[in-house]
């Protein structure tokens, strides 16, 4: 059974910094394509960061610059450095996969960036 778990959401002021994790049982994440999603207040989920199997990656527009998307084979997570944060950062970030023709989505982690 695949499992996708985030941690590491808060809240923090513009500009901060955060780092989220998703740890992944039932899955290879060094064979699979992990993304991070977000969706805010009102908004649609939107993705946010991708990284393959060959460690290509991709960012929104709206991040490039700012999160850098990891994994570590070893410990089977993926991560998303988040910095520079930004008030329309806010929004609750999910880790998700499609493995075997099937969705996978964690239970996503809120992240509040406020003054």
């Amino acid at each position: 059974q695949v499992q996708l778990v985030e941690s590491g959401g808060g809240s923090v002021q513009p500009g901060g910094s955060l780092r989220l994790s998703c740890a992944a049982s039932g899955i290879i994440v060094s064979t699979s394509t992990m993304d991070w999603y977000r969706q805010g207040p009102g908004k649609q989920r939107e993705l946010v960061a991708r990284i393959t199997s060959a460690r290509t990656t991709y960012y929104a527009d709206s991040v490039k610059g700012r999160f850098t998307i990891s994994r570590d084979n070893a410990l089977n997570m993926v991560y998303l450095q988040m910095n520079s944060l930004k008030p329309e950062d806010t929004a609750v970030y999910y880790c998700y996969t499609n493995w075997n023709v099937h969705d996978y989505w964690g239970q996503g982690t809120q992240v509040i960036v406020s003054s």
